[in-house]
């Protein structure tokens, strides 16, 4: 996208906080001293075949943009491409349903959207929040001396591959993945805003280390991330060793090796793409003091939020990425 607006001249309004110089996760405009609005869209294809489920992860996906930002939902409009000629139409509305769902669990209001027919299904949410102007949280202000805190698992991509592809059962994957992709990173932004973050982004296309070196750039500083406190879904190394993988893999690898990467450590090949699996409603990462971070890690732990571990910390050496064991 960033090369398709090249040559664009960028928006000159003063009360435009957050635009897409730093890819952020969501756009903020402030409306008075004390009330910013969040603009954010984002619309995926069915990671499973389960349209209830399906509904439910996209929407978490949408509004986790929001929650990133440091902001509450107020409203969304749902964003819909169907093959309304190939697909029952009941399956669209357990799509909505689901998507509701999370809309009204996260305390916001489904307002209405826009349908089109299409080859694939899509569906998403156009997310709008709120956030004081003095208090937005982006991907860049992280400092050196913090840790980073993460609130999901890794490893989400490969599962939906190795599902589609037979490797994996789909009960397995509702048993011990899908609860936790739909799980709104709403409560996690709650307990987090009760301590001093600099910085946070919400783990999604990229892979983990393709959302850190965007947050090593933004604070122009390295990461130091330790592998073995990574946390990953059951039987996601199990599916690369079996041949699984996925569509992004690749580009991401591509795209970090743009950048700075060291890797201290002894890796399988395996355990290496573990690194660039894409996340869909993935945890958020969060930069904060490295004397609250223990803290909010035990603050966490006391709640419904999938996991809390600090897998790392800033550094004021060169920026990139390097991963220890």
């Amino acid at each position: 996208m960033s090369d398709a607006l090249e040559g664009l001249a960028p928006p000159n309004d003063p009360n435009l906080l957050v635009g897409i110089e730093t890819s952020d996760d969501a756009a903020v405009y402030r409306l008075t001293d004390e009330i910013a609005m969040i603009n954010t869209v984002d619309f995926i294809t069915p990671p499973v075949d389960d349209p209830y489920w399906f509904g439910q992860i996209s929407a978490a996906n949408s509004i986790s943009d929001v929650y990133s930002m440091g902001g509450k939902p107020l409203t969304a409009l749902n964003v819909v491409m169907f093959p309304s000629k190939h697909l029952d139409m009941g399956m669209l509305h357990d799509i909505l349903r689901g998507g509701n769902d999370k809309v009204v669990e996260a305390g916001a209001c489904l307002v209405g959207g826009h349908t089109v027919d299409d080859e694939e299904p899509k569906y998403g949410l156009c997310v709008n929040g709120i956030v004081h102007p003095d208090r937005i949280i982006t991907n860049a202000g992280a400092k050196p001396g913090d840790a980073l805190v993460l609130t999901k698992p890794l490893g989400s991509g490969v599962l939906f591959n190795a599902v589609r592809s037979g490797k994996l059962p789909f009960k397995e994957l509702e048993r011990n993945v899908l609860p936790e992709l739909a799980f709104l990173n709403g409560l996690a932004m709650e307990k987090a805003l009760e301590y001093d973050v600099h910085a946070c982004t919400d783990v999604t296309g990229f892979g983990i280390l393709g959302h850190l070196i965007e947050m090593a750039h933004g604070c122009d500083s390295r990461i130091i991330v330790s592998y073995g406190k990574l946390p990953f879904y059951p039987s996601a190394l199990d599916m690369y060793k079996k041949g699984e993988t996925t569509g992004s893999n690749k580009a991401n690898r591509q795209m970090v090796a743009k950048h700075k990467l060291e890797i201290n450590t002894s890796l399988s090949r395996h355990e290496e793409e573990l690194l660039y699996d894409p996340q869909t409603s993935g945890g958020l990462l969060l930069a904060l003091p490295s004397a609250q971070a223990d803290e909010l890690v035990a603050s966490l732990s006391k709640t419904d939020v999938p996991v809390a571990v600090k897998i790392g910390e800033i550094t004021n050496e060169s920026v990139g990425i390097t991963v220890e064991d």
